[in-house]
């Protein structure tokens, strides 16, 4: 259980460290401002995780990792008001490119294995972030264009 807490935290730190990249180029966000936001999001989805493996109840991790986070933003909540500030910063544009090129490539189930696959998968795997990032940003231009808000 423990080694599975490592990996994830490790993973989903990989997911935060390109999420601030693409929260600042892409929204002008700096990262010391989402930094605190970030880990807040991390420790959230670390505790889900744990959380469905531990609890004999049969919920999805999703599950648990969104109670958590409607739970501490409600503002009753004992420091909802950071923690509601610190991830505001955080665009949710800037969130999915990485999660989606993620999805993309966990055909392998983990980090471990996805490097087995050697240095052209890793080539592979950044052209996918390029791409869904153009693709998505070229189909919202078109949509905005089109609807006259650029």
């Amino acid at each position: 259980m423990f080694k599975n807490i490592i990996e994830w935290f490790l993973i989903l730190l990989v997911f935060g460290l390109s999420a601030i990249v693409g929260n600042w180029v892409g929204y002008d966000v700096v990262p010391s401002a989402a930094i605190p936001g970030m880990l807040v999001l991390i420790l959230i989805s670390v505790v889900g995780l744990v959380l469905e493996k531990v609890v004999p109840v049969n919920i999805p991790s999703v599950g648990y990792i969104g109670l958590i986070g409607i739970l501490i933003s409600i503002p009753w909540f004992p420091g909802s008001e950071y923690v509601v500030r610190w991830t505001s910063e955080i665009n949710i544009l800037a969130l999915a490119t990485p999660i989606l090129a993620y999805a993309g490539i966990s055909i392998g189930k983990n980090w471990a294995d996805f490097s087995k696959l050697g240095w052209r998968s890793i080539i592979v795997a950044i052209f996918v972030f390029f791409g869904t990032f153009i693709g998505s940003a070229v189909i919202a231009e078109i949509i905005l264009r089109m609807q006259g808000i650029i």
